[in-house]
Formats: C-alpha cells, sequence, structure tokens
C-alpha cells in the first residue's frame, strides 16, 4: 500500500490559535457606531457646561451685559455715518458727534408723537372702552345669560392669579428689575458705551484679541469681523422691515378712518424689533382701537390687514431680505425669537436674532478658513498705531519749529 503525502494546509490556516485574552478583548471590542456616540458625547457634554457656565456668568452681570448688547446694536447701526465722514476726509470726532445727534433726534421725535397723540386721545379712548366692555357685558347676559358679576369674578380671579405668579412672568433670566436706579444706571452704561464704541470700537476689538496667543489672532479677527458685519446688516435690515410693518398697519388704520393711527404705527415700528411677536401684539393694540371706536366690521377689517402685514413680513421680508442679509433661515429665526423669549424674557427674544447672525457668520467664517494665517492683525494694527504717532508727533514739532525758522 503505497503511503498517500497529507493534505495541503493553508498558510493561514497552520497559524496558532489566538491567546485567550486576545479572544475577549475582540469580544467586548465596540462596535464603530458606539465608539462614535462615545466620542461626540463626552465633547458635547464639554461643550454644553461651557455653554452653561458662560449662560450663569451672563445672568450674574446682567445689569451690564445688557446695556453693553444695547450699544453694540446701537453702534452697528450709527457706524456707517462715522465711516462716511472718515472716507471724506473728515474728523472722526465731528461723525460721532453726527451720529450721537441724529439717533437722540430721531428717539426724541418717536417719544414726543407718541405722547402727544396719546394724550389727546387717551381719555376718550377710556371712556369708549369702558363703554363698550358695558355693552358686551350686556351682550353675554343677553345672549347666554351669563351675568355681569359672574364675568367679573372670573377677571377677578384671573388678575389674582397673575399677581400671584408676577415674578414668574416679568422676571425672566436676563430681566433686569424696573427700579428707577438700575434703569438710570443702565440707560448711562449703555451711552457711555456707545460713546466709546464709536469713537475708539477698533481699539478696543484689537485690545481684546490681545489677550489671545498670537496664531489665534488672524482667525480670530476674521470671525469677529464676520459677526460684526453680519450684526450691521440685521439691524439695518430690521429697521427696513419694521418700516414696511409700520406704514402697512398706519396707512391702513388711517383709510379706515381709526384713531391714533400715528401712534399706533409708531408703536408697530418700535415693537417690530421683536421679529413675528412684535408686530402682531402691536397690531391687536390697532384692532382693539377699531373694536372701540369703528365697532367689529372695522375690527375685523383692521384685523385682516395685519394679518396681511405679517404674511408679507414672514414670508417675503424675512426670506428675502433678512435671509439673504443675514443667511438665517426663517425658521431658524423663529427657533430663535422662541428659544431667547423663553429663557430671558423680552430682551432674549429682541437679542436672539443678532446673536445668532453672529454666531452663523462666525462659524463660517471658522469652517471656510478665510483668514490668511501668514498675518497677524494685531501686530499690524499696533505698528499702524505706532507710525501715526510719529507722524503726529513730527508735525506738531513741525509745527512749532516752523514760525522760529520764519522770525530768524
Amino acid at each position: 500500500m503505497t503511503e498517500q503525502n497529507p493534505p495541503h494546509v493553508p498558510e493561514h490556516a497552520r497559524t496558532p490559535a489566538p491567546e485567550l485574552e486576545n479572544v475577549e478583548d475582540a469580544a467586548v471590542e465596540l462596535p464603530l457606531g458606539m465608539r462614535v456616540a462615545a466620542a461626540w458625547s463626552w465633547r458635547l457634554i464639554v461643550v454644553g457646561v461651557a455653554v452653561a457656565a458662560l449662560l450663569w456668568l451672563i445672568v450674574q452681570v446682567r445689569i451690564i451685559v445688557i446695556p453693553v448688547i444695547i450699544a453694540i446694536l446701537f453702534t452697528a447701526l450709527l457706524h456707517p455715518i462715522v465711516a462716511a465722514f472718515e472716507r471724506r476726509g473728515w474728523p472722526r470726532e465731528l461723525g460721532v458727534v453726527t451720529a450721537l445727534v441724529t439717533f437722540v433726534a430721531s428717539v426724541t421725535l418717536l417719544i414726543t408723537l407718541i405722547v402727544t397723540q396719546l394724550r389727546r386721545g387717551l381719555g376718550d379712548v377710556t371712556m369708549r372702552s369702558t363703554q363698550a366692555w358695558d355693552d358686551f357685558l350686556h351682550w353675554l347676559e343677553t345672549a347666554f345669560g351669563v351675568s355681569a358679576a359672574q364675568v367679573n369674578g372670573y377677571i377677578d380671579q384671573f388678575m389674582h392669579t397673575i399677581d400671584e405668579h408676577q415674578s414668574e412672568i416679568w422676571t425672566g433670566a436676563l430681566a433686569i428689575t424696573t427700579t428707577a436706579g438700575q434703569v438710570i444706571t443702565g440707560s448711562l452704561l449703555a451711552l457711555f458705551s456707545l460713546i466709546f464704541l464709536l469713537i475708539d470700537g477698533k481699539r478696543i476689538w484689537y485690545w481684546v484679541l490681545g489677550f489671545l496667543p498670537a496664531r489665534a489672532h488672524a482667525p480670530a479677527d476674521a470671525a469677529g469681523v464676520a459677526g460684526w458685519a453680519s450684526v450691521g446688516q440685521y439691524v439695518r435690515v430690521q429697521i427696513f422691515v419694521a418700516f414696511v410693518d409700520a406704514v402697512g398697519i398706519g396707512v391702513g388704520a388711517a383709510i379706515l378712518g381709526v384713531p391714533l393711527a400715528v401712534p399706533i404705527a409708531i408703536l408697530v415700528f418700535l415693537g417690530s424689533f421683536i421679529p413675528f411677536l412684535g408686530a402682531i401684539t402691536t397690531g391687536a393694540l390697532a384692532v382693539f382701537v377699531a373694536l372701540v371706536y369703528n365697532g367689529p366690521i372695522t375690527a375685523i377689517i383692521m384685523f385682516g390687514i395685519v394679518i396681511l402685514v405679517n404674511q408679507v413680513e414672514g414670508h417675503v421680508l424675512q426670506p428675502l431680505v433678512m435671509g439673504n442679509a443675514v443667511s438665517v433661515h426663517p425658521l431658524g429665526v423663529v427657533l430663535a425669537v422662541s428659544a431667547g423669549a423663553l429663557l430671558a424674557g423680552i430682551p432674549g427674544a429682541l437679542f436672539a436674532v443678532p446673536l445668532a447672525a453672529a454666531a452663523s457668520a462666525i462659524v463660517n467664517t471658522l469652517n471656510e478658513r478665510r483668514w490668511d494665517p501668514d498675518r497677524d492683525p494685531v501686530a499690524e494694527y499696533l505698528k499702524r498705531q505706532k507710525v501715526h504717532r510719529l507722524a503726529k508727533h513730527r508735525a506738531r514739532r513741525a509745527a512749532r519749529i516752523e514760525p522760529r525758522g520764519g522770525t530768524a
């Protein structure tokens, strides 16, 4: 019987079996999806803790933060006036004074129009509102058998509930208590911040950048400039949107013969700086005045005008004008305003969109790396300032020496 050769065994089959501990390691190794999820999870937790700490710090110093943010928004609005003076070679201080005078004159005009118009018609509005309420109670009693005493009891109970929860309603995370001292302090801080930002905003910005490492100067400067440009575009576009809302509702009220059309339009203009919510709230005032003075038919027509104006804002102005200028989707605007109002009340709703616009521009700039890594903007600015101071010193020195040379 001939001896047969053993069957050929492949090389990989002849390798020794793995050790037991290696088998156990392979058995407990997490899938790739779990490892990626875990890596993202702890990073998101760290980011969330950092954001929570930042929000906590802002809440603690809210009496400083809110006036400074207001000053930044007004600086973005008035800075083009100062820049126009600089482009023409005129003194920067003259541009700052012109911008401040324009701002104060505009605010004074709006307040004067509101006060004078409301003073003329407020007493009549109160009297007609009382009469309309009595008529409404009489209609309820006639149509549904509900007495005026029952309705007043429900209203008293509702007002009592509001009084019990007044602190939760009117105080948010960033809300400032309305004591006279804090209002005056906040107003003065906002005014002084506005003046210094207009006069020396670039120097303040590069002073802040100086605290960062040198390699972070270029990306931080590019991101900051992009965020600042986005905030400026938002403020200017929001003024246009508010003007359209005010003109639409004000002209509609005037055509229908609704009294107080001018103060209503001004209130709509001011309220429109809170996107989506402000124009609706102030438009409800126009509907109420139309109901009290002109009856339910005019009030229904006025309500239709308010809805039409808000639809134009929501479907035309916000997506096209605001979306193109700020690069924030209308859904993002709605969510930002809602979250801001939920977390911080009225200040949160007011500041939500510009902060979201600035954050979007900053993130896009950092993601796309839109900066020159070989330049240091802080060093360049300090060098320009040094050259500028040296030139001014030489000019003053030449001005002192020239008369002596002439007399000699």
